[in-house]
């Protein structure tokens, strides 16, 4: 009997999709049953080797080592992996498998982890793609029975190996060149999309620290229903007579404008869009809104979530009617209101790439919340309410804007009436019942004015001044920094270019978290709000960085050749020339800034002068190093000369022989008599090695040994 293998990215994916296709016997590293052997990948199994694969001298970081760009690529399986991938090795070549089939996630990552292993496993297997947006049991049955050749991907895969590639040349060696010329013993963390993402951080906070702030008035008449407001006032004391001149005074109408307006309910979510809510409305992450819609699209709960589509396509408007009215019953919030349904709004084929909008599934019928996490309950709220909000009506209501002229000075009073409350209904059901305070939409409602018509007169009560001042720029969130890298670089894009920004859905929170780690990021809380702020090191790093590594102009020229690249529009050889030529031209023309030691202070404590060059030499993990760039003076902590005598290289120690030259040391060990002694140790450097000898002191009635 032969088999197909079916390969999923992780064990729980594997063991839904085998539970659906009848390959119900479980084995070491699969399951079995029906013609099927099902097994999984555990994320990525395998990637690209670090630098020293290729040569032990990339060890160490040394400019004379750069550009580092290997001739053959290799990959590297991960240790903790190995036992799974010794599994998928031996199913992929077993003699009774006659075809693989890709069931790894629909997209570019996807196609990468599975094209890895095929390729190092060196299997020969005909190859198809399972292709799906949901795990829900239908969707996994139509999927199979829609199997597509392997090779109508190829495209798609050759986009990922060259952004894995180019992603792994940009970090290796920019990281290493600013790294060896400013890190003073750290690493400077440099990638093409995060190091753009950190240079709108630090411009967000320049300009934020350079703003001042400009004090502004108006005056506010109290009039019998209602309040009107001058325009802003900049001089206190013309503020202070238009009081006066107010005062006891008439306003009279001057006009009366009323207009109806509606405002469309807002479109479906993406992976962006939600974390950017989720970040806002529940104070998560971005990287653990991913977390948690990845596990509500593994339990069958949500459609497949690294989706940069917000529409659905035409083939689905058949299955909204149903899918609504069950979102409808399973949420408590929307109990009470009407349901609504405007497919047209969320049925756009044009708009939909490689998946449609995250939605929920009809698996929420009969949910049982204590199966969720307090996060992925939280998250699925989210993604209902915004299908029950995004098929629903308009938002409709007359604003009224009333011009009055008061001391020959015109004031302005403007209400807002609900005509029909549509989509907006449900979210400020879901407020309610979250107990969080209405919007500001909300408080405007519930202002309406009073019928007025031209001409008519109002005694003005006892005007007064409001105080104001300009405010600066907010400083950046997850949920503005993700609309701020979604949009960094449009405006110089092509119109039609699909993929513009930083970044991807999928990698963005992955990006802010490497950027936190890499220490370049603080998360602040300030009033229930997390801020992103740039750290000294950050703003230090932005100041010496070249344009082109912190433009957003060059991930998004990248994401549009990958693009074509996927297409099979431009050749990913011609991709990967153009990348190594930028960073040979990189590492042979940038000159490190002159004085860059103030900006980049080594975090290390000084013990003492160099011998060599007077710079200053510091603790480090392994030993006490020089700080300057160039020097190579190092007295390293396993010492074979302290060892072989017992004696530990303690700061102490090192402090002694950069001032003094010498340190004494008490109960020196001799290897050859195995005796205990004391000596005097002398630093003798000759400029290129740091040696040490010992001097003793003379014996009673003789001289020096």
């Amino acid at each position: 009997m032969s088999y197909q293998l079916v390969i999923a990215e992780k064990p729980s994916v594997a063991q839904s999709i085998a539970a659906v296709i009848g390959a119900k016997k479980r084995c070491d590293g699969y399951w079995e049953g029906n013609g099927y052997r099902v097994s999984w990948c555990v994320g990525h199994l395998a990637g690209l080797a670090d630098a020293e694969q290729y040569d032990p001298k990339y060890v160490k970081w040394e400019y004379d080592h750069l550009p580092i760009i290997p001739d053959t690529w290799q990959f590297v399986v991960a240790k903790d992996k190995k036992k799974q991938f010794s599994v998928l090795r031996e199913q992929m070549n077993a003699a009774d498998v006659s075809e693989v089939i890709n069931a790894c996630d629909a997209g570019r990552e996807g196609e990468a982890i599975f094209r890895t292993v095929y390729a190092l496993t060196e299997c020969k297997k005909p190859m198809k793609r399972l292709w799906i947006s949901s795990m829900e049991d239908d969707a996994i049955r139509k999927g199979f029975s829609q199997l597509r050749p392997g090779s109508d991907y190829d495209g798609l895969h050759h986009a990922a190996l060259c952004r894995n590639k180019a992603d792994w040349l940009v970090g290796i060696n920019a990281t290493r060149l600013f790294s060896v010329l400013y890190g003073n013993g750290r690493p400077l963390n440099i990638g093409r999309v995060m190091s753009p993402t950190l240079a709108m951080i630090v411009q967000r906070e320049a300009e934020i620290s350079a703003f001042v702030p400009e004090p502004f008035y108006t005056v506010v008449l109290a009039l019998s229903d209602f309040t009107a407001v001058s325009e802003r006032i900049t001089d206190k004391a013309t503020a202070q007579q238009l009081q006066a001149a107010c005062a006891e005074g008439q306003a009279v109408v001057q006009s009366v404008e009323r207009r109806e307006k509606s405002e469309k309910a807002p479109a479906l979510y993406d992976l962006t869009t939600l974390q950017r809510d989720a970040n806002r409305l529940l104070g998560y992450t971005a990287q653990q809104t991913l977390d948690y819609v990845q596990n509500l699209y593994e339990k069958k709960l949500c459609t497949y979530p690294r989706t940069d589509s917000r529409y659905l396509t035409s083939d689905m408007a058949s299955m909204l009617p149903v899918l609504v009215n069950t979102t409808a019953k399973a949420m408590p919030f929307a109990k009470g209101l009407a349901v609504r349904l405007d497919a047209d709004r969320v049925v756009n084929n044009k708009k939909v790439t490689d998946h449609h909008a995250i939605i929920p599934t009809r698996n929420i019928h009969g949910l049982d919340y204590n199966s969720l996490t307090a996060g992925e309950r939280s998250v699925l709220e989210l993604i209902c309410l915004r299908l029950l909000c995004a098929v629903g009506q308009s938002y409709e209501y007359a604003e009224t804007v009333v011009t009055l002229c008061c001391a020959d000075h015109v004031f302005t009073a403007k209400g807002r009436a609900v005509l029909n409350p549509g989509w907006k209904a449900y979210e400020q059901k879901f407020r309610s019942s979250r107990k969080e305070t209405p919007d500001a939409d909300a408080e405007n409602d519930a202002c309406a004015l009073p019928i007025v018509a031209e001409g008519q007169v109002f005694e003005v009560m006892v005007p007064g001044i409001k105080e104001g001042k300009t405010t600066p720029p907010k400083h950046f969130t997850e949920d503005t920094l993700l609309s701020a890298m979604e949009t960094a670089g449009a405006k110089d894009m092509p119109e039609d270019a699909e993929r513009k920004g930083l970044g991807t859905p999928a990698t963005r929170a992955a990006i802010l978290e490497k950027l936190v780690s890499a220490g370049f990021v603080e998360r602040r809380k300030s009033k229930k709000v997390i801020q992103l702020l740039p750290t000294s090191t950050a703003v230090s790093l932005i100041t010496v960085l070249p344009e082109q590594l912190q433009s957003p102009l060059l991930t998004a020229d990248w994401e549009y050749r990958l693009k074509e690249i996927e297409r099979g529009e431009a050749a990913p050889e011609e991709f990967m020339a153009e990348i190594c030529a930028m960073l040979r031209e990189l590492v042979s023309t940038y000159q490190a800034v002159p004085g860059a030691e103030v900006l980049f202070p080594s975090r290390y404590e000084t013990v003492g002068k160099c011998p060599r060059c007077g710079g200053p030499v510091a603790e480090m993990q392994k030993g006490f190093c020089c700080q300057t760039r160039d020097c190579k003076f190092a007295i390293w902590k396993n010492s074979r000369f302290f060892a072989a005598k017992r004696k530990t290289v303690t700061k102490a120690v090192v402090q002694a022989l950069l001032n003094d030259g010498r340190v004494q040391l008490k109960g020196c060990y001799s290897e050859k008599t195995g005796k205990i002694y004391d000596a005097t140790v002398i630093l003798d450097d000759n400029g290129e090695k740091v040696d040490f000898r010992m001097e003793f002191a003379p014996k009673k009635g003789g001289r020096k040994r």
